[in-house]
């Protein structure tokens, strides 16, 4: 999962039902053309080199990834951003399913070499010139990257959406524009990839659906935790069969569980609870090996 803070959002509850999910390598992305110069990175597992970063503010950034990747120690981050890059061109040769979620059609240029920045790390406006894509820009380069894809992984399957999260800075005319540009260049991919790729309308179910400002947090701005659950059941619903879903309700009772507060830790009923809990859950990555356990295990275990 690649994409602006809407995909942190839905990977997060996935990552919590234990799929093994992968999300956000670089860092919260919002252009499409900054998600696919990462892709295309990840697709040839280019490693960043000293002269990629740059110092700003006694940190080191690159402009391909957003700041949680920034540090005071450049070979820290080197190392950290390098990392991910490896681990996610050996998950992006075996995943199934590959969702983007764009957040908005304005772009930010470097100045000094025309280059799409990711992040603009604070650094001075005037380094950038700002720019709004076209619907055309976007398609042409997804339709070169999606090549790429299918040479790395012919099975995996392309789901597209757009944030409903509105970039205020834009003002509310130029977010208007912004989403529609997104829309549109979506519409025009799905009509020449209609076979590999597909569209999860998350922003219309908040726009359109819950239509309702209770469903936003406190800057107005963001979908609260309740919207974030609504969207996820429609996720639910439109792709996950009965045997996920069934799998899922198993899932809950240990999650659930594992949010117990255990008042006396050292009692022979709470010990009982807890590996009650392990030998559950051991049973379930046994029978489905592919779960991601390790985290929710781990907390039992240092129980």
């Amino acid at each position: 999962m690649m994409g602006s803070c809407f995909t942190d959002n839905v990977g997060s509850l996935l990552e919590e039902k234990l799929f093994p999910v992968k999300t956000n390598p670089f860092g919260v992305v919002y252009n499409p053309m900054s998600v696919f110069k990462a892709l295309e990175i990840i697709l040839e597992n280019k490693k960043k080199k000293d002269a990629d970063l740059f110092e700003f503010n006694h940190s080191w950034h690159s402009w391909d990834h957003h700041s949680v990747f920034s540090g005071p120690d450049k070979a820290e981050v080197l190392n950290k951003i390098n990392s991910e890059i490896g681990s996610s061109h050996e998950f992006l040769k075996s995943t199934k399913y590959l969702i983007l979620t764009f957040g908005t059609a304005w772009i930010y240029r470097l100045k000094s070499n025309k280059a799409v920045v990711c992040n603009c790390h604070k650094v001075p406006a005037k380094e950038f010139d700002r720019e709004l894509l076209e619907i055309s820009e976007i398609e042409t380069r997804f339709s070169n990257l999606l090549e790429n894809l299918k040479q790395l992984n012919p099975e995996i399957n392309i789901i597209l959406t757009v944030s409903p999260v509105r970039h205020w800075k834009d003002g509310a005319h130029g977010n208007q524009i912004s989403k529609s540009i997104l829309h549109l260049a979506i519409e025009s991919i799905l009509k020449r990839n209609n076979e590999d790729c597909e569209y999860f309308p998350s922003y219309e179910i908040l726009i359109d659906d819950l239509r309702d400002y209770r469903f936003y947090a406190d800057d107005l701005l963001h979908p609260n935790k309740q919207a974030i659950e609504y969207i996820f059941e429609k996720f639910e619903n439109t792709y996950f069969d009965q045997k996920t879903s069934d799998l899922n309700k198993r899932i809950d009772k240990f999650i659930k569980a594992s949010k117990h507060k255990l008042f006396d830790k050292d009692s022979a009923k709470t010990k009982a609870f807890i590996m009650l809990q392990i030998e559950g859950i051991s049973e379930l990555q046994e029978k489905h090996p592919y779960l991601n356990t390790k985290r929710l295990l781990s907390g039992f275990k240092n129980c």
